[in-house]
């Protein structure tokens, strides 16, 4: 029976496993893991190298945003409005809209000829202004709240169709947008007859001619077809 001395410095504890745990190694091994421990961010050189995974998301929309907005600022002064989706037509058929519809009633036809000749008889009270002044601020009265009425004020007074009609003046609204109709007709001829009635009253007059007829295009041309659901934006 052979006795190996444990004194032997050529014996090692783990020769049979192919591994050297010396009590020096095993030292230097436990202080080097220490400080690798401690010591995130130093490693050792024949160490394998951390790979970082690559982010696949897109960078933020930021600045794109700010592209699409300074778009929308440099567009033109001249817009076309979109056409309707099928959800606002939708919207748009569930009731009928009483916001438009009182137009195609004969009431309203003769309201616009007792509007004309109340305005024209409130001028005449007025003992300073000539024939012709009166018939020129009659037909200037009535364009301007026409125009107001069909041309600038947009939606309904009240709720029915889920805001399908918030982008639609009342002109686009009478009749689905149908153009000359019988009802539409009718509107685009009064402001052109009080024309020829206030130039002609007016003796021809180059001036009054001029603004009469500058008031009769102002709400004339937002009725042609060429105008529907156009928009001018100056500011």
């Amino acid at each position: 029976m052979t006795t190996v001395s444990p004194k032997s410095s050529n014996f090692r504890s783990t020769d049979l496993l192919g591994v050297d745990l010396s009590p020096k190694q095993q030292g230097r091994q436990h202080s080097n893991s220490t400080h690798s421990i401690g010591s995130p961010g130093r490693t050792r050189s024949n160490s394998n190298p951390v790979l970082t995974p690559i982010s696949s998301q897109p960078p933020p929309p930021h600045h794109n945003s700010n592209i699409h907005t300074r778009q929308r600022r440099s567009s033109s002064i001249i817009q076309h409005l979109e056409p309707d989706t099928l959800d606002t037509k939708i919207d748009q058929t569930l009731n009928p809209n009483v916001n438009a519809n009182w137009v195609h009633s004969k009431g309203a036809w003769v309201i616009h000829f007792v509007l004309i000749v109340f305005l024209k008889l409130i001028f005449n009270f007025v003992s300073v202004l000539d024939n012709d002044w009166k018939w020129t601020l009659t037909n200037l009265t009535y364009n301007i709240g026409s125009y107001i009425m069909f041309h600038q004020v947009k939606g309904t007074p009240f709720e029915f169709n889920n805001g399908a009609y918030d982008n639609l003046t009342m002109w686009e609204q009478i009749d689905n947008g149908d153009q000359y109709t019988p009802t539409k007709k009718f509107l685009m001829s009064v402001p052109i007859a009080l024309f020829l009635i206030s130039t002609h009253y007016s003796n021809y007059n180059l001036n009054l001619f001029i603004l009469n007829g500058l008031s009769c295009l102002c709400v004339v041309v937002p009725k042609l077809a060429i105008a529907h659901r156009l928009r001018v934006t100056l500011f």
